[in-house]
């Protein structure tokens, strides 16, 4: 990419070009690894003895750390935000057999070193003689009460379900077995579109999503399950073929978005969740990636990540949670790094560009560039910066990030997709993995998304189709892999690992949009651990009980059922009490307040922490999912 020249004198692709458009992409992707290559010589390498594979107990450590469960680990009770037993509770059986399994390679692990585990798996776990006793209540039971079944969701959402999915028999849960945990009913979330006020770059793309009549598209039904991904493709450890293999057999057109699921029908995005409602979801998220990569067969490798060097102050090769800390002094609400944001605004506004991000720039130019931009901090004349100076620093600036915007953690993970044969498993374990990553790294990565599709629109002019976009990409994300190790990747290894990046960017750019929404399942276990979390009284005196439970009647008493209280401390209007019925929708409520198309209706408390509820979403079904939760208004 950074030099026009050496893009004839590399070593020869694999294949011969012909005009097969996958041959041709082929070579795009083998002169975009030449570029990275030539700019990277006489650059510090990492070191290959930072490579080697993670100890098994330190591996095991890690993962239930990552999965909320750092207190199996060292014991203190006070390092994890939800209790270990709050969050275990709400665990599906197979989400449960995942933690237990881990948790015993870890303690075997400890006892070869001599160490005395933190916390015996009995302790954690019962093990019952009957198998059928670590099934806890199903609940199916309320599951005829839900909304969803008044308003015709799909049949087959229920026919993965097997009796009693969640396992409930934890330590603590078990000590006060006289009270029966309340299971909250599978529930339906909302879609929105956020839009960030200091961002251009996040907004979705409004058309290439519906581009394609919704006859000639797929919908993507199983977002809107109460059973994990985990529970569905069970049948394939026994062989078998599970729901989605038979629904999709031989559909793996990956080109064809799946019709997004609408709004009111119960999904929601993971930027309309609160922090610690995002925390709560990575837990899940983390065990139940886990617990679905096992089932379909996928094996994941973990190594150490390689030794890098970050910097405190430019813009190339700091991370970017420093660059968002600093851009935030001045521009409080921005969600993505203004450099990069300004590096995309430069070239969408030349989107017709023949070539656009691969024909590469002059390469004494974008040394300068770069010097000037970590010199200043960003702060040049952008005016003199060319599209093709743009996207050199574009992908550059993706290159020499200190952590990948995949991240080290999941980044081998993601490549281990390739593996996966459906199109649909790629996609739900795709969704996982975004859900997982940090903020930053996410908001980040969704703007390129929405670039990327946008330039994929205009190939009728600029000659990128979206095979030729994805292989472009596909270096730059996954690059790390060959720095210091160039030699030992066979061609053929090296052939396949660049089909396969591809093929991941190019199911990234087109089905982005399922990406950031989190399913109905996940949410409804995000929705058990709150409220397993806020019953968990252990610490109050019998007295302090009883008069919690006395104001909580007193205050639910306040209003009739179906009836909520509004507050708008924004607003002239303050407060108002609304009657609910099954057509009120949020901006139905929103509207009778002042006219402020910035203000959203958000869910507040009860067993959701903050959730920002979508225009067209049914409040009675979310008031029946959460009845003790405060309506607020607000930007």
């Amino acid at each position: 990419m950074l030099s026009s020249s050496s893009s004839s004198s590399s070593s020869p692709a694999p294949h011969t070009v012909t005009s097969n458009p996958r041959h041709v992409a082929l070579e795009t992707y083998w002169r975009e690894v030449q570029s990275i290559e030539e700019e990277r010589e006489g650059e510090d390498e990492y070191e290959d003895d930072e490579r080697k594979s993670i100890d098994e107990g330190e591996m095991e450590a890690s993962w239930l750390t990552e999965a909320g469960l750092s207190s199996l680990v060292t014991g203190s009770e006070e390092e994890t935000p939800p209790p270990a037993e709050a969050l275990l509770s709400t665990l599906t059986r197979q989400q449960a057999v995942t933690v237990r399994r881990r948790l015993d390679n870890y303690n075997e692990t400890m006892k070869k070193r001599n160490k005395q585990p933190i916390r015996d798996i009995r302790d954690v776990f019962n093990q019952p003689e009957d198998e059928s006793a670590d099934i806890g209540p199903s609940p199916s039971a309320h599951r005829g009460s839900t909304p969803s079944a008044h308003r015709g969701a799909d049949p087959s959402a229920h026919c993965t379900e097997s009796p009693g999915r969640y396992h409930t028999t934890t330590k603590t849960i078990r000590r006060h077995s006289n009270t029966v945990r309340p299971t909250v009913p599978s529930c339906l979330f909302e879609d929105p579109l956020p839009k960030d006020p200091s961002s251009l770059t996040l907004s979705p793309a409004p058309t290439h999503t519906h581009s394609l009549p919704e006859s000639q598209s797929r919908r993507a039904d199983w977002l809107l399950r109460d059973s994990p991904y985990s529970e569905g493709v069970a049948e394939h450890q026994r062989g078998g073929a599970c729901l989605d293999c038979l629904h999709y057999h031989g559909d793996n057109n990956g080109d064809e978005p799946f019709v997004p699921v609408s709004p009111s029908q119960g999904l929601t995005w993971a930027d309309d969740l609160s922090s610690c409602d995002l925390t709560q979801l990575g837990f899940i998220s983390h065990i139940e990636l886990s617990t679905f990569l096992l089932a379909l067969g996928v094996q994941t490798k973990h190594s150490r990540p390689p030794r890098c060097r970050s910097r405190d102050g430019g813009v190339f090769g700091v991370p970017l949670n420093l660059l968002l800390q600093n851009d935030r002094k001045k521009f409080p609400a921005v969600k993505v790094p203004i450099v990069f944001q300004k590096l995309l605004c430069i070239l969408e506004s030349s989107l017709q560009t023949e070539g656009i991000l691969r024909v590469p720039g002059s390469a004494a130019r974008l040394k300068h560039l770069r010097r000037e931009l970590d010199r200043c901090g960003g702060a040049i004349d952008w005016s003199a910066v060319r599209q093709v100076e743009a996207a050199g620093l574009l992908k550059l600036f993706i290159r020499e990030l200190p952590t990948p915007l995949l991240t080290h953690t999941h980044l081998s993970t993601y490549l281990s997709l390739t593996g996966v044969p459906s199109l649909v498993h790629q996609l739900q374990a795709l969704q996982l993995l975004s859900l997982l990553l940090p903020d930053v790294n996410r908001n980040t990565l969704r703007a390129l998304l929405v670039f990327l599709r946008k330039v994929v629109s205009h190939q009728d002019q600029n000659r990128m189709s979206l095979w030729n976009v994805s292989m472009v990409m596909a270096p730059n994300l996954f690059s790390y892999r060959h720095r210091g190790n160039k030699q030992s990747v066979a061609k053929q290894q090296e052939m396949e690992e660049a089909m396969g990046g591809a093929q991941l960017v190019r199911l990234m750019i087109t089905h982005q949009d399922l990406l950031w929404t989190v399913p109905r399942f996940l949410l409804s276990q995000v929705r058990q651990m709150n409220q397993a979390a806020n019953q968990k009284p252990f610490s109050l005196t019998r007295t302090k009980r009883r008069l919690l439970r006395k104001n909580d009647r007193n205050q639910i008493s306040d209003l009739c059922d179906g009836v909520i209280r509004v507050h708008a401390p924004l607003h002239t209007k303050v407060s108002m009490a609304i009657q609910l019925d099954g057509q009120t929708r949020a901006k139905d409520v929103t509207s009778r307040f002042e006219n402020s198309p910035a203000q959203c209706l958000y869910e507040v408390g009860g067993n959701i922490c903050e959730r920002r509820l979508h225009p067209d979403c049914f409040l009675l079904d979310v008031y029946r999912l959460n009845p003790h939760c405060d309506w607020l208004i607000k930007p």
